[in-house]
């Protein structure tokens, strides 16, 4: 959030925000109460929130586990800058693997940080094998195999009393 957008953005607004990003699915009656405003205004604050690209979109947080998908890694990429349109061309064959659900360009030892989320090691290993080996812009893969999640957290870390 730019300082600007964050100047506009009143203690019921960051209110607003924190409460949204705790349960999505709160109805406008309940936020309204929580916040201390009645239905209408509370959801005229929520649309401009909204149409102002602050609130992006609201998704369903759903179980990897529960659905059977119960190995996640990350892992590292090393471009292979040499080869012509290197950056383009993984960016382009990247976005159509749905096992990758986040990337970052990084820096560091590498150039990319993947998540990755899978069935089990064997659909990884198929993954890492079959796909990913085969994708010549990358000069180097170095996976890093998650055994447990200690913290996830939706809420970004923001002084949300503070305006």
């Amino acid at each position: 959030m730019s300082d600007s957008v964050t100047s506009k953005l009143d203690p019921i607004d960051l209110q607003i925000l924190k409460i949204l990003q705790e349960n999505s699915k709160i109805t406008n009656l309940d936020l309204s109460r929580q916040i201390g405003l009645s239905p209408a205004p509370t959801l005229e604050r929520v649309k401009k929130l909204e149409t102002s690209g602050i609130i992006e979109s609201y998704h369903a947080l759903v179980d990897p586990q529960a659905i059977g998908l119960n190995v996640k890694t990350f892992v590292l990429v090393s471009l292979a800058w040499q080869k012509e349109n290197a950056l383009n061309n993984f960016l382009e064959k990247m976005q159509q693997i749905p096992e990758i659900v986040e990337c970052y360009i990084i820096t560091g030892e590498a150039d990319f940080l993947m998540k990755l989320v899978c069935k089990d090691i064997p659909s990884y290993e198929k993954l890492l094998f079959k796909t990913l080996s085969q994708i010549e812009e990358i000069e180097r893969l170095k996976t890093l195999m998650t055994l447990s999640t200690v913290k996830s957290s939706k809420i970004l870390p923001y002084s949300y009393d503070e305006a």
